[in-house]
């Protein structure tokens, strides 16, 4: 079931920069990008994640956008993770998978429980604008285009 035009759902993280972060709570600054990732593990997830730490800057200097990458992993591998790939934002721990669950769902693999991989965009009222779950580990939105879909009015910026 799709979430595009409805209430995404709200959810408070444990931070790798410690602290929790909540959804609502950054929507009060403008739009927000949801990423539900596998885990530290996953290489399509790490590429992925590259992308929009390329324009994570941009996109919170220019359109007040946040990137809260939701991973069903622990703080201590996440650390790891960001620390490897030199991440420009935070990932938020989801060891239960219990946010995921609520966004794309979850599935049972080999490293246990992992979040579909799945992109969100939600607009400063909370409301989904955008939702691509991925059809396989492989099948990802990048963070350039979600970068031109914000600033062509939640329009896809090729008119597809």
């Amino acid at each position: 079931m799709s979430m595009e035009n409805e209430s995404a759902p709200d959810f408070a993280l444990e931070s790798t920069a410690g602290g929790t972060v909540r959804l609502s709570e950054t929507l009060e600054d403008g739009p927000a990008i949801v990423l539900v990732n596998r885990g530290h593990w996953c290489s399509f997830c790490a590429e992925q994640l590259q992308t929009f730490s390329e324009v994570s800057y941009d996109l919170w200097f220019n359109e007040n956008v946040d990137i809260l990458p939701v991973v069903t992993d622990t703080v201590p591998k996440l650390r790891e993770m960001r620390d490897r790939f030199d991440y420009d934002f935070q990932l938020l721990a989801d060891p239960d998978g219990d946010v995921a669950e609520q966004y794309s769902g979850t599935e049972q693999t080999s490293h246990g429980i992992t979040g579909v991989a799945a992109t969100y965009v939600v607009d400063e009222g909370g409301t989904v604008r955008y939702e691509q779950v991925a059809d396989d580990p492989a099948d990802r939105t990048y963070g350039n285009w979600i970068r031109y879909y914000i600033r062509n009015d939640y329009e896809d910026p090729f008119g597809e």
